[in-house]
């Protein structure tokens, strides 16, 4: 079995194609150098190597808040109401076609915020950005799971808030 470094070697040295290719690619660095003035540093051009150690991601993300593990389990909870809001059975009138309809977007909109929950703990503020998505979770998916399972429209007033919720979330991100 050849090494990477042979297979490396046999396409772009020994091929005429790979020559060529590197020949071309060579000549052209060579004349944007020469036209630019840019020259490489005599010596190997590196002073100083500087070594960092690897953190894990893991590490780096439990440093962020407890934003993962909140991820966790809003997903399998996502998966539990998708679950039992898809074998309940909805009544055939007009308002049973409704909740339906709502259940679908509640469980849709859980399951992509939970998704961006796992990448809060990457933001530059985290603890913004993930309250407001837990918020949006809450307000949102919450009162339309109540209205769904329920058929009760008493805290639908608090959707549109859990939206804005979500939109303050996603714009926490950006910062």
């Amino acid at each position: 079995m050849q090494s990477l470094q042979d297979v490396l070697s046999n396409v772009l040295l020994s091929n005429p194609i790979g020559a060529t290719t590197l020949e071309f690619a060579r000549s052209a660095v060579n004349g944007v150098t020469d036209y630019t003035g840019i020259k490489p540093k005599k010596g190997g051009g590196v002073s100083s190597i500087m070594s960092s150690t690897q953190v894990p991601l893991w590490k780096l993300a439990r440093a962020s808040g407890p934003f993962v593990r909140i991820a966790a389990i809003s997903g399998a909870a996502a998966v539990v109401l998708g679950a039992y809001g898809s074998h309940k059975t909805y009544p055939s009138d007009a308002k049973g076609l409704e909740q339906k309809r709502v259940f679908d977007t509640a469980s849709r909109y859980h399951l992509f915020h939970t998704l961006a929950l796992l990448g809060v703990p990457m933001c530059r503020m985290p603890y913004l950005s993930g309250s407001f998505m837990m918020a949006g979770l809450l307000m949102f998916c919450g009162t339309c799971y109540y209205y769904a399972f329920t058929g009760d429209k008493s805290y639908s007033r608090l959707t549109p808030i859990g939206g804005t919720c979500f939109i303050l979330g996603w714009l926490g991100m950006l910062i």
